[in-house]
């Protein structure tokens, strides 16, 4: 059983997309992917030929996640993988909220913490479970965003989709198989089964099937035509021959550029209220491969369809209707088992659609879908999946607008985009995001905009949450800068902007520089806000932090008395920022080794953590931790193992055994037996905690050297191992 709370095996992790209405398995032209996808194999569906420059890659939307879709559904049916794990590979951040998302379902554990870490810990959990499981990366576009995080192990599959080979990680190997065109056996069959209401419509099936030159898009996009209307095949197909040497030049010869003409007409006549195009210009812009259905009810997309700003349940059931008959016209998907329904759109109907789309319409079209997302955005994202393709919608809209979403200054849906990044803790998506996002803000809005200004902030923010403080500093400093000279330096945001580089300082080590700056800005908030605001309060507890990293521990200590006293007297001893400032009082008694002072706040700390937040979060078993620390540096052996015990047993159940904190704390459990006598219980606990470093941490992570050097210390009889 995986550490944490029990799993009701076997295991699905991700929204595989439904098999189209039709589908065919492809037994000429893709008979071998079911042979080649066994235990330990990788499998990358291809294109047969690489689309030429101008033709919109057409060739690219061949059915290759519709093949991955069936393999896997075949594989969960017939009960040969317990764990399925279906991830849309378009980016960094997808893959990693992906992982995520399974190794809470298949791991039973709390993935609090850095994504990047967690993930490395699934995708190692992978390598060694005995559990059959197959990962399928629908449309990996970069070995980039694999890097460190490549699937593996003998009792799994891997089944990726990719536009080019160009995208797979060259030093794992990978078996391509090309997907190309129907074979004319299986077109015929798949339009033949597509059409049954009426055996007239057949008439010219062949005829078509080769005109549409067996381009899977093609055909259920005209099988779709023909199937709502009174038309036959012969008729589509005279159509269809008429309308593509109209647009001989446009679709580079790919018959899927022409027939999606036809299903935009026919949806028009479907749904005849006149919302069917604006909708599918909207729909364009998003990410087709899973766009939240309520995006299209929100008042601002229907508000845009109605072309009056209305937003009433009338309003809502022509948008409705519209989609639906997109859908019977074969231009999207609708997939019911997702809850609110998603939507799918071919990634290149989308660039066709948006290719024909004259600027005026794109403007106001990206502004009411940018609107529409950013209505259905939840307020609250406790795991890191759960906006994923909210985000993903949020950058195919900023690619496909380009700069209209920049008129009077940054669109607040790239903010809450990126914001959600750093909520689901993608620390090094976030950072990509914020300094591209700023280079646009620079070239767009220019440098010292307010936006730009605020783009920055986040990606310092992004900086410090990724480990780089010493960048975090520099964009800290260009912030300061501007804002000492348009709002000048007695400004709240200037005095603000100060505080924050003080905290960088603290964080990249600069020390003398971090107690310069936040002392002129604990004297800065003083005078703008007065004494007691809890700005000044707060910079106050920052400069305290500056004086206990440098070791002036006298100086930490009075700052965090005055605080703590201040942040009773104007929020309460119960609020959270008191508790906090009473832990780090406590923090700093025990440095200087005042440790009676230490455990009574330590003590005070756990009381309030337990009483607001529940014995199981984080913050309380932290506090546990830090209690037993102090138990422990005072000589009382007894009450630092019971705090020790129980924050390891915490750690254990809520992150499971595997997650670095929890290794710290086996560490430190370890070493308090050993110093209690119970050799033989620290032995063993330092040689599992070991082995699990060894096994889910990177490779020279300081922790696993320091067990290691610990173990070794042990087993020598020093007694000095800690």
């Amino acid at each position: 059983m995986p550490d944490g709370r029990p799993v009701a095996w076997p295991v699905r992790s991700g929204a595989v997309p439904p098999l189209a209405d039709g589908f065919s398995p492809r037994p000429e032209t893709a008979p071998a992917l079911g042979a080649a996808l066994v235990p330990g194999a990788a499998v990358v569906l291809l294109p047969a030929r690489e689309a030429a420059d101008g033709s919109r890659y057409w060739l690219g939307s061949c059915g290759k996640t519709q093949l991955a879709a069936y393999c896997a559904e075949s594989l969960w049916q017939s009960h040969e993988v317990d764990l399925l794990i279906w991830i849309v590979a378009t980016d960094r951040a997808s893959v990693l909220s992906g992982y995520l998302a399974a190794a809470a379902a298949a791991m039973g554990i709390d993935t609090a913490g850095d994504a990047e870490s967690a993930a490395a810990r699934f995708v190692s959990w992978l390598g060694e479970t005995s559990r059959p499981w197959l990962v399928v990366l629908d449309d990996l576009s970069g070995a980039a965003d694999l890097a460190g995080l490549w699937p593996q192990g003998p009792a799994g599959r891997v089944l990726i989709t990719a536009t080019t080979a160009a995208a797979l990680p060259g030093e794992h190997r990978v078996l391509a198989l090309p997907v190309g065109v129907f074979s004319s056996r299986e077109a015929l069959s798949y339009l033949m089964g597509r059409l049954t209401a009426d055996p007239d419509q057949r008439l010219g099936a062949i005829d078509l099937v080769e005109d549409l030159g067996r381009e899977p898009v093609a055909l259920a996009q005209a099988s779709a035509v023909i199937a709502t209307s009174a038309l036959s095949c012969r008729e589509y197909r005279g159509y269809f021959v008429r309308r593509r040497e109209l647009q001989a030049a446009s679709g580079g010869g790919f018959a899927a550029a022409v027939t999606w003409t036809f299903s935009a007409e026919q949806a028009d006549r479907l749904s005849p209220g006149g919302a069917v195009q604006p909708l599918l210009a909207l729909a364009s812009l998003l990410d087709g491969r899973g766009i939240p259905g309520a995006v299209f009810t929100t008042s601002a997309a229907c508000g845009y369809l109605s072309g009056d700003g209305g937003s009433g349940p009338a309003d809502r059931d022509r948008a409705r209707s519209a989609l639906l008959a997109l859908e019977r016209a074969g231009l999207v998907e609708i997939d019911p088992t997702d809850a609110p329904p998603t939507v799918r759109m071919s990634p290149v109907v989308q660039a066709a659609i948006r290719s024909t789309m004259p600027t005026a319409i794109l403007d106001r079209a990206a502004r009411s879908a940018a609107a529409a997302v950013l209505e259905v955005w939840p307020a609250d994202e406790p795991q890191a999946w759960t906006a994923a393709n909210l985000r993903s919608c949020a950058a195919s809209l900023q690619q496909a607008a380009g700069d209209l979403l920049w008129v009077g200054g940054c669109h607040p849906l790239f903010i809450r985009a990126g914001r959600s990044l750093g909520l689901a803790r993608l620390t090094g998506p976030a950072v990509a995001y914020w300094r591209d996002l700023v280079m646009v803000s620079e070239r767009v809005l220019g440098p010292g905009h307010p936006d730009t200004l605020a783009i920055g902030h986040q990606l310092a923010d992004a900086y410090l949450n990724v480990g780089r403080p010493t960048d975090a500093v520099s964009w800290f400093q260009w912030i300061l800068a501007d804002r000492i000279r348009v709002l000048g330096p007695d400004h709240p945001g200037t005095v603000a902007a100060r505080r924050d580089l003080g905290h960088a300082c603290v964080a990249a080590n600069q020390l003398e520089d971090a107690i310069a700056v936040l002392g002129a800005a604990v004297g800065d908030f003083e005078h703008v806000r007065g004494p007691d605001h809890l700005d000044t309060v707060g910079a106050r507890d920052e400069l305290a932090a500056a004086y206990l990293a440098a070791g002036q521990l006298a100086d930490a200590i009075r700052l965090y008395r005055r605080t703590l006293a201040d942040r009773e007297r104007i929020q309460g001893s119960a609020h959270p920022e008191t508790v906090t400032t009473r832990q780090k009082l406590a923090d700093a008694y025990l440095a200087v080794g005042q440790l009676k002072d230490a455990i009574s706040h330590y003590k005070r700390v756990l009381a309030d953590r337990e009483r607001a937040l529940g014995t199981d979060h984080l913050d309380t078993i932290s506090a546990r931790g830090s209690l037993g620390s102090a138990y422990y540096k005072a000589g009382k052996m007894a009450s630092a193992l019971q705090f020790y015990e129980q924050a390891c047993a915490g750690y254990e159940r809520v992150l499971g055994a595997d997650h670095p904190n929890t290794l710290a704390r086996r560490a430190n459990l370890a070493h308090a037996y050993y110093s209690v006598g119970r050799l033989s219980d620290g032995m063993t606990l330092l040689r599992d905690t070991l082995a699990r470093c060894e096994r889910v941490l990177p490779s020279g992570d300081p922790l696993t050297q320091a067990v290691r050097e610990s173990l070794t210390n042990v087993a020598g009889g020093d007694g000095t191992a800690r």
